[in-house]
């Protein structure tokens, strides 16, 4: 499979999607093979750099106080969360999960990371979205500026999985690198790498699926 096969697969979903009122989503589904999924080790857990991004903005909330707080606003943060309210989001489980469909990506200063865990954890784990820690040796801004191209692709314990790879409104070209990226990550973290996919597909939205690989 080239750079080639994948472009004439998006222009060809895109070609035929019918024209809809409102932006959609681009979205693959990968389908492994040959892989013992009930293995934790086996499945994919990986945070992937599009390098064209979403087409659209990634909400970014950060645990932070003094310094860090402002320099996250600065680099592009939606929301800047106190630390002294994480027990309280932890005992309203609405407000939680409110906040977590409502932010892409969590960042936390690393002291804060066990409150976290414990109060938040049964929430924004399971949705694949406990905050990247921010230790010592991390710059804030890096990590927001990585967020905001950033995707989580999750397997759990299945072989069949979705993710969102862009917008329909984004050349073609975009598009294809975007996938490209991520199926040459999904490759490495594969025990036999290529062999282990078993089929690709792209699609909008709604419009109809075509098969990559």
């Amino acid at each position: 499979m080239t750079f080639e096969d994948i472009l004439n697969s998006v222009k060809q979903a895109l070609e035929q999607a019918p024209e809809r009122k409102f932006s959609e989503s681009v979205d693959i589904a990968i389908n492994l093979k040959n892989v013992d999924m009930s293995k934790p080790e086996n499945r994919v857990d990986e945070e992937i750099i599009l390098p064209n991004g979403l087409g659209k903005s990634i909400r970014i909330a950060v645990f932070a106080k003094g310094d860090i707080a402002q320099r996250a606003t600065s680099a592009g943060a939606e929301m800047i969360l106190d630390p002294e309210e994480i027990e309280n989001l932890g005992d309203d489980k609405t407000k939680a999960r409110e906040l977590a469909n409502n932010v892409d990506f969590f960042i936390s200063e690393v002291a804060y990371m066990p409150s976290i865990a414990k109060a938040l954890g049964p929430i924004l784990g399971p949705r694949g979205k406990m905050p990247e820690p921010l230790t010592p040796d991390k710059n804030i801004e890096n990590i927001v500026n990585k967020a905001k191209n950033a995707i989580r692709v999750r397997s759990k314990d299945r072989l069949s999985f979705h993710l969102p790879i862009g917008r329909r409104d984004m050349e073609a070209e975009a598009l294809a690198q975007n996938i490209e990226s991520v199926i040459s990550r999904i490759e490495h973290k594969m025990v036999s790498g290529k062999q282990n996919i078993k089929s690709i597909y792209v699609k909008t939205t709604m419009g109809p699926v075509v098969k990559v690989i």
